[in-house]
């Protein structure tokens, strides 16, 4: 299991245009990952799971993953939130 935190410093936070890249860089990967938000654990796999959370400013999110490439996904991830723009 590989986890990393991130703040989301986008001050549109992670809508919909931002969450389908999201899912679409989640979805390169085998492991099974998982991102939690205000106490919801949800699948980073899914555009619908992903939205229903409300990622905004300010939000604190953990990514984690289990798998052979558990790492390079929770480090493209993170890497991803980090460099939100709107």
């Amino acid at each position: 299991m590989f986890t990393k935190k991130v703040v989301v410093k986008n001050e549109t936070g992670l809508h919909a245009r931002p969450a389908s890249q999201f899912v679409q860089i989640a979805s390169k990967y085998k492991s099974d990952i998982t991102l939690k938000v205000n106490d919801k654990i949800v699948n980073p796999k899914s555009i619908i799971s992903l939205l229903s959370v409300g990622i905004t400013y300010n939000s604190e999110v953990t990514v984690s993953a289990e798998g052979e490439d558990a790492k390079q996904a929770v480090d493209a991830l993170v890497k991803f939130i980090e460099n939100l723009k709107e």
